[in-house]
C-alpha cells in the first residue's frame, strides 16, 4: 500500500509467534488505488462506497445497515469500541460508528479490501460532516487475522497510545461463506464462530444484559443450524439473552439473517421479522414475538381441506412465513377466525380465510395477493388450457389475470403471455389472480381485493 494511505506496520508479540498487521486510518486514507466503486441505490444520498475482488455483492446494502444500526439501544450496550472482526467493506461497520456515535475497529484479511473498509468509513463520516470527530481520530481499519482479539487489540493500543486495551461494546461478525450454494456447513464459514468466540469473548465489556454480539449468518442455514450455532453460543455464554432477526426488502427472500446477543438483545423478544419497505424514506415495518427456536421452526401446519367460492385467497411474503412469526402477524390483520394453510413452504404460501385482510399501515408488503375465489376450474395450467381459462375469466368480467401458480419457468411467461394478449381485446373491469389448490387439478381464479 502507499504512504498516501499513512500505513504503518504493528507487531504483537505472544509467546508463540508475531502478529503482523497493516493499520489503516479512515480519516487519512485515500482512494486513488480503488477502482471497484458504484452508488448505492438504497442510500437516499446515492453514497459511493468502494469495493474490491468483487466485494460489490457481498456488502450490506446501506438502507439495511442503517435500519439495522438504528435498531440497537445503545443505552444498553457497555463501554468501548464498536469491532467488525471481518469487516469486509466496512458499509455495516459504518453505519454501526455513526448511528451510535462510536470508534469504530475493522479487520480485514484481504488487503483491498481493508482499504475499501477504511474508505468507506470516511465517506460515510464525510457525508454526515463528522471527518474531523474524536470518533473517526480514533477509528481503525486493520488488515490481518480477524480472529486473535488479544493482538488485534494491542495493536490499536500501540496505535493510539492508550494505557490499557480498549474495551469492547459491540462485537459484529459477518463471516464469509461459499457462494452460489443452496446451503452449507457452519464450519464453512471463515472465520469460524468458535474461533471467534474463542478470540475475542475476554475483551467484550458487559452491558446491561451481559456483553453484545451480533451475528451476521447466512440465510440459507437450516433449523437444525441455527440449534447448532446457539449450542455454540451457550458453550461460552450459558442461557445468554438472544434475538433472532430476519431482515426482508421483499421478493420473498431473506436478504439477512442474524443473532443478536446479550445487551444488544431486545427484551423479551424471541424473533423479529423487518420488512424494509420500497420508499427510502419509510420506517421498516417490525413484527416481533414467537417462541424461541428450541420450541421449533415456527412454520404453520398445512391443512387439507376443499376450496369454497366466496371465500378468501391470500397470498403471504415466503421471509415472513419462514421467519415463524406468519401466524403472529396474521392475529393483527384478521378477525378472530379459523386460518387454513394451504401452501407454507416455497414462493408463495397460501392461507385461505373468510373475511378480508385489515392491511392498514404498511401491512400490504407482507401479502403478494388476496382476493375472493369467483370460479374454480378442473384443470393443470398449460399453454393448451388457457382458451378455457380466459372463458372463465370472460364470464367473470375479469380484465387482467395474473398468474400465480409454480410452472416450469420457460412455461410461465408463455402461459401469461397467452392470456394477456386474449384478455387485451375485451372489455372486462375487474382484476384477478390464479392459483392453484394444493395437490389437485384445481385452478382458483380470485378477485383482488
Amino acid at each position: 500500500m502507499s504512504q498516501a494511505n499513512n500505513c504503518i506496520i504493528s507487531q504483537y508479540l505472544n509467546k508463540e509467534r508475531i502478529k503482523l498487521y497493516t493499520v489503516l486510518r479512515p480519516a487519512q486514507v485515500e482512494s486513488s488505488t480503488l477502482t471497484e466503486s458504484a452508488p448505492d441505490t438504497t442510500s437516499a444520498e446515492k453514497i459511493v462506497f468502494y469495493h474490491a475482488e468483487q466485494g460489490k455483492p457481498l456488502a450490506t446494502p446501506w438502507q439495511i445497515a442503517l435500519t439495522r444500526s438504528k435498531m440497537i439501544n445503545d443505552s444498553s450496550l457497555g463501554k468501548g469500541i464498536i469491532v467488525d472482526c471481518a469487516c469486509g467493506s466496512g458499509i455495516q461497520l459504518a453505519a454501526h460508528a455513526l448511528i451510535l456515535q462510536r470508534a469504530a475497529l475493522g479487520i480485514e484479511l484481504e488487503p483491498r479490501r481493508a482499504l475499501a473498509s477504511a474508505v468507506n468509513l470516511q465517506t460515510v463520516a464525510l457525508s454526515a460532516r463528522q471527518q474531523d470527530s474524536q470518533r473517526m481520530t480514533e477509528t481503525r481499519v486493520l488488515c490481518g487475522d480477524g480472529r486473535d482479539g488479544k493482538a488485534a487489540l494491542k495493536t490499536l493500543q500501540n496505535d493510539l497510545n492508550l494505557q490499557q486495551m480498549p474495551e469492547i461494546a459491540l462485537l459484529h461478525l459477518d463471516p464469509a461463506r461459499p457462494r452460489n450454494s443452496r446451503s452449507h456447513g457452519l464450519d464453512e464459514m471463515a472465520p469460524r464462530l468458535d474461533e471467534i468466540f474463542t478470540g475475542w469473548a475476554p475483551y467484550l465489556s458487559q452491558g446491561k444484559r451481559g456483553p453484545s454480539l451480533l451475528l451476521d449468518l447466512s440465510p440459507r442455514l437450516s433449523h437444525q443450524q441455527r440449534l447448532q450455532v446457539e449450542e455454540m453460543v451457550d458453550s461460552v455464554w450459558p442461557q445468554i439473552d438472544r434475538t433472532w432477526i430476519w431482515t426482508s426488502r421483499g421478493r420473498g427472500r431473506v436478504d439477512r439473517l442474524a443473532l443478536w446477543l446479550g445487551s444488544i438483545s431486545i427484551p423479551n423478544v424471541a424473533r423479529r421479522f423487518v420488512r424494509i419497505p420500497p420508499n427510502l424514506q419509510e420506517e421498516p415495518l417490525i413484527i416481533d414475538g414467537g417462541e424461541p427456536i428450541s420450541a421449533g421452526d415456527g412454520v404453520p401446519v398445512k391443512s387439507r381441506r376443499p376450496p369454497r367460492k366466496g371465500e378468501r385467497v391470500s397470498l403471504l411474503d415466503a421471509a415472513l412465513v419462514e421467519s415463524g412469526l406468519a401466524e403472529v402477524w396474521l392475529k393483527k390483520v384478521t378477525k378472530s377466525e379459523a386460518i387454513h394453510w394451504g401452501v407454507v413452504e416455497g414462493r408463495r404460501p397460501q392461507i385461505h380465510h373468510d373475511h378480508p385482510l385489515q392491511l392498514e399501515y404498511k401491512n400490504h408488503l407482507l401479502v403478494q395477493a388476496t382476493g375472493k375465489i369467483v370460479a374454480l376450474a378442473h384443470t393443470n395450467l398449460t399453454l393448451d388450457d388457457v382458451d378455457a381459462l380466459v372463458k372463465i375469466a370472460l364470464e367473470h368480467d375479469i380484465r387482467k389475470l395474473t398468474v400465480r401458480v409454480s410452472l416450469e419457468p420457460t412455461l410461465q411467461p408463455k402461459v401469461q403471455g397467452a392470456i394477456d394478449r386474449q384478455l387485451a381485446s375485451r372489455h372486462g373491469k375487474r382484476t384477478a389472480f390464479v392459483v392453484q389448490q394444493p395437490g389437485d387439478e384445481m385452478l382458483l381464479l380470485c378477485i383482488l381485493e
